[in-house]
């Protein structure tokens, strides 16, 4: 349960305000659609992108040690972290 929470919290979090999430609210906010179409299509999207993801990182893990990976994400979301408060400030 613990992974289980983690790994939500984590996508949850991750997901909160990103360009998915605005162009999932901009479909909604179609009033030619129907929401449940909308939730569907997106929730859908969501699940073929994660399951795209576990299956490459499976792949990945088996030739990159997982600490490497680790490091990699990390120093990879410190960069873009960088550059986008380096744009807010141009």
């Amino acid at each position: 349960m613990k992974a289980l929470a983690m790994v939500f919290l984590s996508v949850f979090l991750a997901e909160l305000g990103d360009k998915t999430q605005v162009a999932t609210l901009l479909f909604a906010a179609d009033q030619n659609l129907k929401k449940t179409i909308v939730f569907a299509a997106a929730s859908a999207a969501l699940v073929f992108a994660s399951l795209l993801a576990v299956l490459f990182g499976v792949q990945i893990s088996r030739v990159v040690p997982p600490s490497t990976l680790r490091v990699a994400a990390g120093l990879g979301f410190v960069a873009i972290g960088l550059w986008m408060l380096i744009g807010a400030r141009s």
